[in-house]
Order: structure tokens, then C-alpha cells, then sequence
């Protein structure tokens, strides 16, 4: 299945993908359907009893963020091999890990914006979107408790990324990391399996990476991350960027005010984003 968090006439609401359009379910968003017991069994139980006079056509919503409010949003750093080697580190033992906020996303075709930062960088990812309550999960569970995935760019502010050893204050702006367009169920993709995890910038393909080329799959983080704090159904967990970022380059390269920014997956979708320039007062 393929859900979306949808606007249609002014309000927000979960719905299933079909052809032509949306078919709408009983929740706002995905973050609050995949909370519901038997979400699953929901969505199919709408789907087979619907008729055409059902369907939002896709030409009357926008899409949003599917996920807009999780309690958690945590990201994994240096989880591709050619990223690790092109940052010129070792392959890691633990999972380089770090917070966001619920504010720090935004939607998939949502404009990027700085205010306080020159440097900025794409990261290209996918991203795990939790569906049951994991504490202290195998990773047997923690995989059975994967609601979907959907693709997300973690746009970072590497000026302030690099003023301290931490990189919090880097990443966490608010509406920088556009998520979307829609939500995947696993029975439709198999990220360890490999899917191509694909950055465009003004047309010009700067990221180009594989998920079976991971450190820690994505069963492997949430079973890891469980065991330190409890994941919660709409929860999204980023599982690290491939190789092809803009500080990595020589000279490096960074994003300028008007570019175009496409992050795909292919069986997922497609961000679109335009990056924007409005340097506020210097922090």
C-alpha cells in the first residue's frame, strides 16, 4: 500500500493511494492511522468497499508531510560505506545517532529556507516510519514493527554543524527536512534487498547510493535504538545518507538561493524542493 497524508478543501487527512487519486481514511494523518489497532486491516477494509464517487482525484489534494507530528525523530549519520570512506572515517561498531524535532520536517514539495546559514548541504535518505511500540526489540520485532518507509533530505547547516563536536545544531532547524510524498507498506519494499536512494540538484545527479550497501539496516537501528529509548508508532527513524554530498566535494559546494533540489526513490516517490536565501541577523 501507498498512504499519504493529503489537504483536500482545507483540512488535512490519511488516505490510501489508488488510481486517480486518494482514497481518504479515518485519521488525520499517517502519524495518527498507523497508532490505530488493526490499521492495516482498516486501510484494506476501505479499500475493498469503496466506490469510484469515493476518490479524491489527486489534481484536488496536496500532498504533506505523511508524518507531521512523531514524538521522536531520530537519524543515523555515516550509514553507507562510500559516505563513511568519503567523510574519511571507519566503518563504525555503533550507529552514529542524533535528535530532531517534529518541527524540523516538512513537506515533500515544501520551499527549504535559510536564515542563518550559508553552508548549506543535501542528504539524500530514506526513512522508517514505525508502526507498533518497540522496547527493547529483537531485530525480528523490530522489523515486524515497521510501518513503511518514505524518502526524506537532511538538509544540513554545516557552518553550525561544525561549531561544536555535536551536530544538533546543524540539523535541526525548523522545516528543513522535507519527508514524503507518501508512506510505503513493507510488503511493497525491501530495503535490504537494495533500493537506489537518489539526490538531483538543478538536474545535475550529485547522490547516488544503494540500501543494501548499509552499515545497520534499518531492523538493526530500531532494535538499537530501542534498547535506549522506546519507539512509538508514528515515530521516524532517517537511516543515513550515501556518498555525493556537498561538503564532500573539492572544493566543497553548497546550495544556493532559487536551486532545485529532487530527492527519489524509486517505489516510494519523489521531493521536490526549492531552496531559499533569507539571511536574518547573524547568530
Amino acid at each position: 500500500m501507498k498512504l499519504a497524508t493529503i489537504r483536500h478543501n482545507g483540512q488535512p487527512t490519511a488516505a490510501l493511494e489508488v488510481a486517480g487519486g486518494y482514497l481518504p481514511l479515518p485519521a488525520r494523518d499517517i502519524g495518527e492511522l498507523v497508532g490505530l489497532t488493526g490499521w492495516k486491516a482498516l486501510a484494506l477494509e476501505v479499500l475493498d468497499g469503496h466506490s469510484a464517487r469515493d476518490v479524491i482525484a489527486g489534481e484536488e489534494t496536496t500532498l504533506l508531510n505523511p508524518v507531521p507530528n512523531p514524538q521522536k525523530v531520530i537519524c543515523c549519520g555515516l550509514n553507507y560505506s562510500d559516505h563513511i570512506l568519503e567523510m574519511g572515517r571507519e566503518l563504525p561498531q555503533y550507529p552514529t545517532l542524533f535528535a530532531k524535532f517534529a518541527d524540523t520536517l516538512t513537506g515533500p514539495s515544501a520551499d527549504i529556507v535559510s536564515e542563518h546559514s550559508e553552508n548549506v548541504d543535501w542528504e539524500a535518505e530514506l526513512a522508517v516510519v514505525v508502526g507498533s511500540t518497540l522496547k527493547n526489540a529483537t531485530e525480528e520485532e523490530a522489523a515486524a514493527g515497521i510501518a513503511g518507509y518514505t524518502v526524506a533530505n537532511d538538509i544540513s547547516m554545516r557552518d553550525w554543524q561544525r561549531r561544536t563536536l555535536q551536530w544538533f545544531q546543524g540539523k535541526a532547524f525548523d522545516g528543513t527536512t522535507p519527508l514524503g510524498p507518501v508512506m510505503v507498506t513493507p510488503d511493497e519494499i525491501d530495503p535490504e534487498a537494495g533500493v537506489e536512494v537518489i539526490c538531483t540538484l538543478n538536474g545535475e545527479e550529485v547522490q547516488r547510493g544503494n540500501t543494501k550497501t548499509l552499515v545497520f539496516s534499518s531492523a538493526k537501528l530500531l532494535s538499537y535504538i530501542s534498547a535506549f529509548t522506546v519507539l512509538r508508532p508514528g515515530d521516524v527513524v532517517l537511516t543515513g545518507t550515501p556518498g555525493g554530498v556537498g561538503m564532500g566535494m573539492v572544493p566543497p559546494r553548497f546550495l544556493k538561493d532559487g536551486d532545485e533540489l529532487h530527492t527519489e526513490i524509486p517505489g516510494i516517490g519523489t521531493l521536490s524542493n526549492t531552496f531559499r536565501v533569507r539571511i536574518a541577523t547573524s547568530v
